[in-house]
């Protein structure tokens, strides 16, 4: 982590940070030992492999919880109102997914599926940020929680669009704004360019107040898919963004400018930012952005580290993209940049390839229309996976329903550990867990010291658990066919509450809650 030097409040608040994060750590005892008053336990996990990155521990040892924390981790039998023989699997901290745009009931569903303990959305994020997890209606089965959404508050601020949440089918209007581009889009028989206009000045103020509101109430960071605004956003706004990030001692979570297959300047474009603001910076799927220079794009983030540049990046494990066919990645030379062809693009829906004549049609007449275009290597994925301190990811997009066809995402993390760890030797577990346990907890709880409570099994540690079958664990999802669980996940426990029973959902456990900037600390 950067303390910057540029300023010595700057330096001073970075310290107390740091000083919170090692108080919050020492309060967790070394796994490996017993806690006192280990009799009345709400849970054992009795006899498993237990992996804990954070600590080294790797050992069959039973594990005691009690009001959802681990109390106790001991060689020796312990007993509880509910024991479960994990004999012949892994137990580990719950998977943390920093990137996710699926924070539905279904969406939910499956990734507690896949062993997923956390899911937040820090990418897109969101705006308003106290309307955030509305649709999740009796309960949230998994934590959850969202960045301040850059995106959706310049949306309001230019156009007066609300978009309360990623399921919403018509904006809320907010202001004279919002009614003159209804009567716009109405009397041109188009929309207003929502994604091209550039910010004023004044515009510009509008956002950085939107998003300061947000960080207020509780968001996670600054959400920015810079690549979806890119012909309207200027440099002044950018340095807003990162500006008001510094001052809030805080994340950019960002999607970069995407070029021409491989074009390095959005990356550092976002580097340069974070250097001369002293921002903290999270780049997201690193391969999507990279493509054919992921060599290239990893050499800069290591050597922005090296400037002490406070920069950390992620991936998730498909070698394609989706997104609406009507988005304005598909309003650019999309088979230049991507270096793929209408044949490449499919239909989410119903699996049909396009060609020239079949692309314009739909994106005309079924602008809310999901396709899938398939742009990556396998090899850029594994050469991205095998660099240090690179972060696993879903990026599940909307769940809405079982006819609503997605990519297949909910699969992320059985994919990594039985394609990439049991199949092809590509990691060990220990390190494969690091970037679903670890090193998400860590990177969030250098700004937010609730976190280092989670991703490790310890004493003191919350009971979020990912028990899964060395064996068996594999992603069963297909781009034809998205709604299948992954394989060989045994048990996930919820802030102490079994959520996953010998690989079926307990179905009135809704032991999830919102993690808040406030909540977090």
């Amino acid at each position: 982590m950067r303390i910057p030097t540029d300023s010595a409040g700057q330096s001073r608040c970075r310290v107390r940070i740091l000083l919170s994060l090692i108080f919050a750590t020492a309060m967790l005892a070394v796994p490996g030992s017993v806690a006192a008053e280990t009799v009345d336990l709400d849970l054992v996990l009795a006899g498993g492999r237990v992996i804990d990155p954070a600590s080294g521990l790797d050992a069959v040892r039973n594990v005691g919880v009690r009001a959802g924390r681990i109390v106790a981790i001991s060689e020796e039998a312990l007993f509880g109102q509910r024991e479960i023989d994990v004999s012949n699997h892994v137990v580990a901290p719950g998977f943390i997914d920093l990137h996710t745009h699926s924070v539905t009931p279904l969406g939910q569903r499956y990734q507690l599926l896949d062993g997923v303990t956390t899911a937040l959305e820090l990418e897109a994020g969101t705006y308003p940020i106290e309307s955030f997890g509305s649709a999740l209606g009796d309960g949230a089965r998994i934590h959850y929680g969202a960045s301040a959404g850059w995106g959706s508050a310049r949306l309001e601020a230019l156009f007066g669009l609300r978009i309360t949440d990623t399921l919403a089918t018509r904006p809320q209007l907010i202001g004279w704004r919002g009614y003159w581009t209804v009567l716009k889009s109405l009397f041109t028989g188009r929309p207003d360019d929502l994604f091209s206009r550039s910010a004023s000045e004044s515009d510009i103020a509008r956002i950085r107040a939107k998003l300061a509101s947000a960080l207020d109430n509780g968001a996670l960071g600054i959400g920015v898919p810079l690549d979806y605004f890119s012909e309207g956003t200027g440099s002044a706004e950018l340095e807003m963004i990162f500006g008001l990030a510094a001052e809030r001692e805080t994340i950019v979570f960002i999607h970069v400018r995407r070029g021409v297959n491989g074009d390095p300047a959005g990356l550092r474009e976002a580097l340069t930012l974070a250097e001369k603001t002293g921002a903290a910076l999270h780049v997201c799927h690193i391969t999507h952005n990279a493509m054919r220079n992921i060599d290239l794009f990893l050499r800069e983030i290591r050597e922005a580290r090296g400037r002490e540049v406070d920069v950390s990046t992620e991936l998730l494990p498909y070698n394609a993209g989706s997104a609406l066919i009507s988005s304005a990645v598909f309003g650019r030379d999309w088979r230049r940049i991507f270096a793929i062809d209408y044949a490449d693009v499919e239909w989410a829906a119903t699996g049909m390839r396009f060609d020239e004549a079949t692309f314009d049609e739909y994106r005309e007449k079924h602008p809310e229309g999901q396709v899938v275009h398939h742009y990556l290597k396998e090899e850029w994925t594994r050469r991205a996976l095998l660099e240090p301190g690179v972060i696993v990811v879903s990026d599940l997009l909307p769940m809405v329903d079982e006819e609503s066809m997605v990519a297949p995402h909910n699969g992320a993390f059985a994919k990594i550990l039985g394609r990439y760890v049991r199949e092809a030797g590509l990691l060990d577990w220990s390190t494969a867990l690091a970037r679903m346990t670890q090193l998400p907890a860590d990177r969030l709880a250098a700004f937010y010291p609730r976190f280092a409570r989670k991703g490790r099994i310890a004493v003191g540690a919350d009971a979020d658990i990912t028990v899964f079958d060395p064996e068996t664990v594999i992603d069963r999802a297909t781009y034809g066919d998205p709604f299948q669980a992954s394989a060989g996940i045994h048990s996930v426990v919820v802030a102490g509450k079994v959520a996953v029973d010998n690989g079926t959902l307990v179905e009135h456990v809704y032991a999830g809650e919102r993690v808040t900037a406030e909540a977090a600390k």
